[in-house]
């Protein structure tokens, strides 16, 4: 039986990292140990986990998580009022396949895709 799944993505600094998810997204810091070059944040439900690539060109980075939550336009107003930055031409909007979405981009260049069932 599967329970849980924790995507690892890549970040080249964990300080840099560790600010956008803890002080802009308003995640947690999972765990009491801080380990060299890996990172473990948590918010609600979810944790994602960050692994050391210092050598990452962020735009070559194609890092992707989607994030299914109940409460989209809150985190969409999240983002507009911290300027995240989003990939050119988003916006929060139904899709064909009837989600509600919107994606952003983090320092490292990883999609993080939030989304909304409206069925």
């Amino acid at each position: 039986m599967l329970t849980d799944i924790h995507p690892k993505l890549p970040m080249r600094d964990k300080a840099v990292t560790r600010d956008f998810y803890l002080n802009k997204l308003q995640f947690q810091e999972f765990g009491s140990a801080d380990f060299d070059g890996y990172l473990m944040v948590q918010k609600d439900n979810i944790q994602i986990h960050f692994f050391e690539f210092k050598q990452i060109d962020p735009k070559e980075n194609y890092g992707q998580i989607y994030i299914r939550t109940n409460n989209i336009d809150a985190w969409y107003q999240l983002v507009l009022d911290k300027k995240l930055a989003m990939p050119k031409g988003v916006r929060l909007e139904i899709k064909p396949w009837g989600q509600k979405e919107f994606s952003l981009l983090d320092p490292d260049n990883n999609l993080l895709t939030f989304g909304q069932s409206e069925m």
